[in-house]
């Protein structure tokens, strides 16, 4: 099937790609599919974008990036809502937000979202913790995360894990802006 995006153009999916929220996302209720997409031009952020609106795009992260110790307590009832017992067999993104200047990106870990990487289901989740923000600071942490081992392949857990699609080797050579 294919995808109108404002950020990427006509993209080609398949329907087993897509990520079926439920509920929406916290401020986009009425938004159910996304696809997941790895940034062929970034290094660290894959996108998180709506089928149904194409102006829809969040830049996402996988939180071992910058917080590495984020273990969140995830509710029997958001588990079940992706169709999980426990967090064995989920993924765990921040959506971000990167502002003209990017040294103030910060990413939401006070609501991550779940994804249930073999059913392709999602929920954007509360967390209890206190400890968690809503705008935790990132950017010094990225950079020194690229600094000290700069060959690392910094999203290859969720490519390998067949979550993102790769975008198509057309967009290789484009800049996409945050």
């Amino acid at each position: 099937m294919q995808i109108q995006t404002t950020r990427f153009g006509t993209i080609e999916v398949n329907e087993s790609d897509l990520v079926n929220f439920s509920e929406g996302l916290l401020g986009f209720v009425e938004l159910r599919k996304f696809i997941l997409l790895d940034d062929p031009n970034d290094e660290i952020f894959a996108w998180l974008q709506s089928c149904e609106r194409p102006a829809i795009a969040f830049p996402i992260l996988e939180p071992e990036l910058f917080a590495e110790n984020f273990n969140p307590t995830i509710t029997k009832g958001d588990l079940q809502a992706i169709n999980l017992t426990g967090k064995d067999g989920m993924r765990l993104f921040t959506i971000v937000t990167i502002p003209e200047d990017a040294t103030q990106m910060t990413a939401n870990l006070k609501a991550p979202v779940a994804i249930n990487i073999e059913k392709r289901l999602a929920k954007q989740v509360v967390v209890q913790e206190n400890e968690y923000q809503i705008k935790y600071p990132i950017f010094s942490e990225l950079q020194k995360r690229v600094v000290q081992n700069p060959q690392a392949d910094l999203k290859s857990k969720a490519i390998k894990m067949g979550v993102a699609v790769r975008l198509p080797s057309v967009l290789k050579g484009a800049h996409l802006d945050a």
